[in-house]
């Protein structure tokens, strides 16, 4: 008995053994697996981008996966390759489990085979092992053959970056984000947490990592960081899009030289070893913003480096992005090494005292001119690169693409002090206009751009008699003035034309400047306003203003906003009660548009008008529906404009949204325009405001089917009617009266 015992000890011993070694073998190989999720999104991100597969997922509406299922990472990815068919839902079903479960080597069959013949070759699956879990390894050699057939221009691309914080050390991350030296990336369905302060090797599309191909270790440098503070023991450090207090290898006295400054940091296993300050910095204006430099005057074009820093230092450290930089000013300082820019710190308030406003063509067609023709009564000095040149009072100078002084990247003109230049290839109406300041000429693939750089007070004076008329009353060109000023201060920051140079245009983009020569009225609205801006709750009002209401104005919902953003452009009526009221239904408005109520802008032509459409010119103008039968309003703002038309045709239906695109559709420049004084109007394409109601006449002559289109106002209808202001002006109103009826709850006050 005992030695059956001992048999079956001994021998039982080395069977356990193998069954062990087995359970491991088959254990570890399941281990080493991919589930299909990963799969699935390895595949889909080489055919399409993030920002794509969600744009796809709501353009195809229903997913195959449960509702339950829908906020899973896998979903997307998934959804993608069932509707290109690579895969299909009778092989792998539509479910949490079988989306988490390995891919076997009979999958990567199928699915390489549906790709790529050449693909299908590389999986040896058989009947052995078309169900066992294919090995990772395999999956990334298949994936990298994919990618050299597939991924032609190289979207998804190999990179080094280091991870600095996900939500495990970082509280308020994101799901599935990572905080690294690329800026924040998206990890769906992978796990970083584990290589806080490594150095990887990863596959990414764009924002998104895709594999992990290598930790490279916990020894590496990271670059351009910013010191804020410090003591012996630590460093408070802004890395990338966050802050976070890194340990010092030992403690150190020199903190206090470096807190303020741009470090690379020597790291090993998450601690500071060794600070590397960077301590050259370049103070000039900037001329111009590319999104891959800036250009500086006297010093050129700088690229930016990779992971380049962008914030500002005074008062409270923030965030900025490559737009905050703003053109014409010298507030920034740029961190230089190795020849390129790794942070731009902006260290100081902007003052606005000057603009750079980019000169449309004639016409305001386009911001390109073939050629540009310039004369002054003084000399003018022409700079490029590091040459100048003299151009003798009176001369003609001709600037044409290919000129070797725009090789240089900018040809400034700057005129003799007192002086202005007069450019004679451009025509305002009648009228050649002439520029205060400088000229800049930009050289681009598509003709010349031109750049009038000038004090804010000077282009004012160019922009009141522009905007509204100079016989108006004083009160009204004040009013005017300081909402001119304050709406250029905030698109100076709005910085729109920042590639070319410049924050603005001098068309109805923005605020029509240079238009009319300036007058002694409104020079005097100008300096007797001098630095006047409007503030709300100490910040500046984005001050629209337009010609004439329908008697009252509208939030800033008109264009899709949130009202409650802009809490001091309310909608209010154009009378001393100034009252709010509701004519977002049908019946109202039609009732409230038909009427002649008393405004302070009611005596103007725009104040009401009407004009008769037909089917024919709308079937013209309106795409996509064949012949029109239909149109109406389905949907308006509080304050009556419409914001959703209907149009009903002989294809079908089509809603076009938001009031300059509904007043684009209905104007046509055929249609003659019944103006309140009894006069009338042609050759518009678009209708003169978006405060309008439409009457079905039914068929005209002809049989042709008609509509009258009866409307009120000239112009969007947010902030300051600019004929109301007049009538207000004409009752003994002052400016600051004016400005306080038509923004709720401003102060005016010198912009400091």
């Amino acid at each position: 008995m005992k030695r059956k015992a001992m048999m079956g000890w001994v021998f039982g011993i080395p069977i356990l053994v193998l069954v062990l070694i087995l359970v491991i073998v088959v254990h570890e190989k399941e281990k080493d697996g991919i589930t299909r999720a990963m799969a699935a999104k390895s595949v889909a991100l080489v055919f399409l981008s993030q920002e794509e597969l969600d744009g796809w997922q709501k353009e195809h509406g229903a997913s195959r996966f449960p509702a339950r299922t829908m906020d899973q990472w896998f979903v997307p990815y998934m959804d993608c390759l069932y509707e290109l068919g690579y895969i299909t839902e009778e092989e792998i079903p539509a479910t949490e489990e079988d989306a988490l479960t390995y891919l076997t080597y009979a999958d990567a069959f199928r699915l390489a085979g549906r790709i790529s013949g050449d693909l299908e070759r590389l999986i040896e699956a058989g009947r052995q092992n078309s169900n066992r879990p294919i090995p990772k390894e395999r999956w990334w050699l298949l994936y990298d053959a994919l990618l050299k057939e597939a991924d032609k221009d190289h979207q998804v691309e190999e990179a080094q970056i280091q991870v600095y914080g996900t939500v495990e050390n970082i509280p308020g991350t994101a799901p599935w984000t990572a905080h690294t030296s690329l800026g924040t990336m998206k990890f769906s369905g992978l796990s970083l947490d584990g290589y806080i302060d490594h150095q990887l090797r990863v596959y990414r599309r764009d924002r998104e990592i895709i594999h992990v191909l290598a930790d490279e270790g916990q020894e590496y440098v990271c670059s351009n960081v910013w010191l804020a503070d410090g003591n012996e023991q630590e460093l408070l450090v802004c890395q990338g899009d966050i802050d976070r207090r890194i340990p010092l290898s030992k403690a150190s006295r020199h903190v206090e030289e470096w807190v303020h400054n741009m470090a690379d940091l020597q790291m090993k296993n998450g601690k500071i070893v060794k600070v590397s300050l960077k301590k050259d910095r370049v103070t000039r204006r900037v001329l111009s913003v590319q999104e891959d430099g800036v250009e500086l005057e006297e010093y050129g074009k700088i690229p930016f480096e990779e992971g380049c820093l962008f914030l500002k230092t005074y008062g409270t450290l923030e965030r900025q992005r490559p737009e905050d930089i703003l053109v014409g000013y010298d507030m920034q300082e740029f961190v230089v090494a190795r020849g390129k820019i790794c942070a731009v710190l902006t260290v100081r308030e902007f003052n606005a005292d000057k603009i750079r406003v980019l000169l449309m063509d004639s016409g305001f067609q386009g911001i390109y001119h073939p050629q540009v023709t310039l004369r002054c009564p003084g000399a003018m000095t022409l700079s490029w690169g590091d040459d100048s040149a003299q151009v003798a009072a009176g001369e003609e100078l001709v600037i044409a693409p290919g000129d070797q002084r725009l090789k240089e990247g900018r040809l400034i003109v700057q005129p003799e002090e007192g002086r202005e230049i007069q450019v004679t290839s451009l025509h305002r109406g009648t009228y050649e206009p002439h520029y205060a300041g400088r000229l800049e000429l930009v050289e681009t693939e598509e003709g010349l751009v031109l750049v009038n750089e000038l004090y804010m007070e000077e282009y004012l004076k160019r922009v009141v008699p522009s905007e509204m008329p100079s016989s108006y009353e004083l009160e009204a060109l004040k009013a005017q003035a300081v909402c001119a000023r304050t709406y250029a201060y905030m698109q100076i920051q709005g910085n729109t034309y920042r590639q070319y140079g410049a924050h603005v245009d001098d068309s109805t983009n923005f605020q029509v400047y240079n238009n009319q020569e300036p007058d002694e009225r409104s020079t005097r609205a100008v300096d007797e306003t001098y630095g006047k801006m409007m503030f709300h709750q100490g910040s500046p009002v984005t001050a629209y203003y337009f010609s004439t209401s329908c008697g009252l104005t509208a939030d800033n919902g008109v264009w899709g906003g949130n009202p409650s953003e802009a809490p001091y452009l309310k909608s209010v009526t154009l009378n001393p009660g100034r009252k709010s009221l509701d004519l977002s239904s049908e019946e109202e408005f039609a009732r409230f548009i038909k009427s002649d109520m008393t405004a302070y802008d009611s005596s103007y032509p725009f104040f009401r008008w009407n004009v008769v459409t037909n089917t024919g010119i709308l079937s013209e103008n309106i795409g996509g529906v064949g012949q029109v039968q239909q149109i109406r309003i389905v949907e308006r703002g509080s304050s009556g404009v419409a914001s959703k038309l209907l149009v009903t045709g002989s294809d079908g239906e089509r809603t076009i949204q938001g009031q300059n695109a509904i007043r684009a559709a209905l104007g046509d420049a055929r249609l003659v325009i019944q103006r309140k004084d009894g006069k009338t109007t042609e050759g518009w394409s678009s209708l003169p405001s978006g405060f309008l109601c439409i009457e079905d006449l039914g068929s005209g002559e002809g049989g042709i089917h008609q509509f009258r289109i009866c409307g009120g106002g000239y112009g969007h209808g947010v902030g300051m009617s600019q004929n109301g202001a007049q009538g207000m002006a004409k009752e003994g109103m002052g400016y600051e009266e004016i400005l306080k009826f038509f923004y709720e709850g401003v102060s005016v006050e010198d912009k400091g």
